[in-house]
């Protein structure tokens, strides 16, 4: 719990997560830069010199905002990686995406896509950042797809590398997608014919 000083001078209480909470959906839908300093401060319902006491600059506000972005809204990757089957994992990371998407309680767009994907050099911290967790992100996929030829869910000739930066191009572009307006059913038959995509055996698509 943080204090915050009130305009008589005594502590007031607020509830760090929960301004956090309020910082990730300032950055989420307004993106880095455009997400002022009175923005946050006035979403997280505290002055600026707490802002700075408590999480730091406006940089180091977004990385935490990121990290409580990948362990709350977008959860969901953890979870579908681990399923037993690498076909039914990506059908579930579909899913998840898909649901993260057309929530309408979130902002539009995916926070890793949307947080800067153009920005001035000041902000180019923050690009390479999300640069790198895009990259992270599509390793995991491919990691997930080798376990797969490993445990013969795939077949043994499979890319994985290719596979996984197909798939995950795919997701980044369901997310432009719903940022210009797709609904929840575009973006089904857009992971639907994604999955044609499945090897198979025969090196042939697979069904869906």
């Amino acid at each position: 719990m943080q204090k915050e000083s009130s305009a008589r001078g005594r502590p007031r209480a607020f509830d760090a997560d929960v301004a956090l909470d309020q910082a990730l959906q300032v950055f989420w839908r307004k993106g880095y830069e455009g997400a002022s300093l009175s923005d946050l401060t006035e979403a997280m319902g505290i002055n600026r010199p707490s802002l700075y006491a408590a999480f730091g600059n406006k940089e180091e506000l977004f990385r935490k905002a990121l990290d409580r972005y990948k362990d709350g809204p977008a959860s969901y990757v953890c979870g579908a990686l681990a399923e037993p089957n690498a076909r039914l994992s990506i059908e579930k990371l579909f899913a998840g995406v898909i649901n993260l998407l057309m929530a309408p309680e979130n902002p539009s767009g995916c926070m890793l896509v949307q947080g800067a994907l153009a920005c001035g050099d000041e902000s180019e911290p923050i690009r390479r950042r999300l640069i790198e967790e895009r990259a992270a992100g599509e390793a995991r996929v491919r990691e997930r797809l080798e376990r797969g030829v490993a445990d013969a869910d795939l077949p043994a000739d499979t890319d994985c590398a290719d596979l996984a930066r197909f798939l995950t191009t795919v997701i980044q572009g369901m997310d432009v997608q719903a940022a210009s307006g797709a609904n929840r059913e575009e973006l089904w038959r857009v992971a639907q014919m994604a999955m044609r995509a499945w090897p198979t055996e025969a090196g042939s698509a697979g069904e869906v």
